[in-house]
C-alpha cells in the first residue's frame, strides 16, 4: 500500500535537488530562492487539512483515500514535465515566475497525495503495527528519493545526456530526469490504487470500536471549513507538543533544500555567487543530487532499524538521537573542503530523515481518534508548512544581510534548528508507552 509512496517521493526529490537550480537558471538570485520556494508549504497549509477532512468522509467506488492519490498524481506528473521547460512562455512571462508557479502546483498535487497515505497507514493497521508500517513506508520513501536525487548525475555521467545548456535554459539531463520522474509517479500512485483495499466506513467502526453519529458528521462534513477550525482547536495534546519538533525540524529541511546548491557551489567548489550556469555549476548540482541520494539511501536503511531501536529504548529517545545525528551532519558540512567528504555528513542527515518520517506520526497516531485520522494528518501539516514559511520569508535577508549572501550559513541555521527539535522531543507524552 506504500508503493505509490515511493513516486511520489521520486518526484518531490526530483523537486529538492533541482527547484532551486532550476529557477537560478531562470534568473532568480540568491535571496530570493527562499521567497519562490514558498509556494510550497503555503499550498500545502491550505490544501492538507482540507484532504484530511474530506477524505474522512467520503466514500466512493475508489474507496476514501485512493480518489486523493490519483487526482494528486495526474497533475504532480504534469508539472513535473512542465517545469524544466517554462523557458517555453518567455514571450508572455518571466520564465522563473513560470518556474515558481509550477513548483507550486507540483507541491500542492504531491500534498494531495501524500497526506492520505499517512491516514491510510492508520485505517489499516492495529497501534501494535504502526510503528512498523510507517518505518516500511519510510524506507520505500528512501528508496524513491536515492533514485530521485541521483538521476540527474547518473544521466550526464552514466548515459552522457548534455549536462550544460545556453544561458537561461535547463540542462538535458535535468528535463529527461524530470520526466522519468513523472512516468514513475504516475504508475506508482496507480499500483498502489489498483491493489490496495481500504475499509468501508462500516468495517472500520467494526475495527476501531468507535461508532459514528451519522447526523454529526452530515454536519461537519457540510461545515468542512469550520469544522477544521474546531478540531484544530481540540487538538490533543500529544499533537501540541510533537508541534514544536515538528516545527524545529522541518525548519532546518527547508533550508537545506532551497540552500544546499548554492552552499556546495559556492563553499566547497569556490565559485563565486552570480555563477549559476558554468559547467562547474552544473557539476555542483549534480553531486549535490548524488548527495541527497546518499541521505535518502541512508534513510531507507535506517527506517528498517527504527521499530527496533524504538523497542530496545523508546520512541522519544529514537527520534531524539537521530535529530542529534542530522543535526551534526548539517554543521559539519561548514568544515568540509572535498566535494568526495561531504557524503559524510549525508549519513547523519539521512538517519535524521528517516526519524521524521516515521516516528512522529507513530507517535502522533496513538493519540488520534479513528475516525477523525485524516483531518489530523492533515492539520498535522500546519506543523510542516508554518515553519518552511517562516524560513522562506526570513531566510534570504538574513543570509545576504548578515553573511553577505553565502549560503553555508543557512546550513549551519539548519543544524542548529535540529538540535532544538532534539531538545523538545522530551517534553512530548507519547500515549503508547
Amino acid at each position: 500500500m506504500s508503493i505509490g509512496f515511493l513516486g511520489i517521493q521520486f518526484g518531490f526529490a526530483l523537486q529538492n535537488a533541482n527547484a532551486s537550480r532550476i529557477l537560478q537558471t531562470f534568473g532568480a538570485d540568491i535571496e530570493h530562492l527562499g521567497w519562490f520556494w514558498l509556494a510550497a508549504p503555503i499550498t500545502g497549509m491550505l490544501i492538507q487539512p482540507l484532504v484530511g477532512h474530506y477524505s474522512d468522509r467520503t466514500w466512493t467506488r475508489l474507496g476514501r483515500r485512493r480518489p486523493f492519490f490519483l487526482f494528486g498524481a495526474v497533475f504532480a506528473s504534469l508539472a513535473l514535465i512542465f517545469m524544466p521547460n517554462a523557458e517555453i512562455l518567455a514571450a508572455l512571462i518571466p520564465p522563473m515566475f513560470v518556474g515558481a508557479g509550477l513548483l507550486m502546483i507540483m507541491d500542492a498535487s504531491i500534498n494531495i497525495s501524500m497526506e492520505p497515505f499517512r491516514a491510510l497507514v492508520a485505517d489499516k493497521l492495529p497501534l501494535d503495527q504502526r510503528t512498523m508500517g510507517f518505518s516500511v513506508q519510510s524506507s520505500l520513501i528512501g528508496v524513491g528519493a536515492v533514485v530521485g536525487s541521483w538521476i540527474t548525475y547518473a544521466m550526464a555521467e552514466w548515459f552522457n545526456v548534455d549536462k550544460v545548456a545556453p544561458s537561461g535554459s535547463v540542462p538535458d539531463n535535468v528535463v529527461y530526469s524530470f520526466y522519468i520522474g513523472a512516468a514513475v509517479l504516475i504508475i506508482s500512485i496507480i499500483w498502489t490504487v489498483v491493489s490496495t483495499k481500504e475499509y468501508s466506513p462500516r468495517e472500520l467502526e467494526e475495527y476501531t470500536g468507535e461508532k459514528e453519529d451519522k447526523e454529526v458528521a452530515k454536519a461537519e462534513k457540510d461545515h468542512g471549513i469550520m469544522q477544521i477550525f474546531k478540531d484544530f482547536a481540540a487538538m490533543p495534546r500529544t499533537m501540541k507538543e510533537l508541534g514544536v519538533v515538528q516545527f524545529f525540524s522541518w525548519l532546518a529541511l527547508f533550508g537545506m533544500w532551497v540552500y544546499t546548491t548554492p552552499a556546495i557551489a559556492q563553499h566547497v567548489y569556490n565559485l563565486p555567487v552570480s555563477d549559476t550556469s558554468s559547467e562547474l555549476y552544473n557539476d555542483a548540482g549534480n553531486w549535490v543530487g548524488v548527495l541527497f541520494a546518499v541521505y535518502n539511501g541512508v534513510a531507507a536503511l535506517y527506517a528498517f532499524l527504527l521499530p527496533f531501536i524504538a523497542k530496545m529504548t523508546s520512541r522519544k529517545t529514537t527520534h531524539a538521537i537521530s535529530l542529534l545525528f542530522g543535526a551534526a551532519g548539517l554543521i559539519s558540512i561548514y568544515f568540509i573542503n572535498d566535494p568526495d567528504a561531504l557524503i559524510f555528513p549525508m549519513i547523519g542527515i539521512g538517519i535524521a530523515w528517516a526519524s521524521i518520517l516515521s516516528m512522529p506520526y507513530a507517535i502522533l497516531s496513538g493519540a488520534l481518534p479513528a475516525k477523525k485520522m485524516g483531518i489530523y494528518m492533515g492539520l498535522f501539516n500546519f506543523f510542516i508548512t508554518i515553519p518552511q514559511i517562516v524560513n522562506g520569508v526570513f531566510s534570504g535577508p538574513i543570509i545576504k544581510s548578515l553573511f553577505n549572501s553565502q549560503a553555508i550559513y543557512a546550513l549551519i541555521i539548519a543544524g542548529v534548528s535540529l538540535l532544538i527539535a532534539a531538545i523538545s522531543v522530551y517534553f512530548v507524552e507519547d500515549k503508547e508507552e
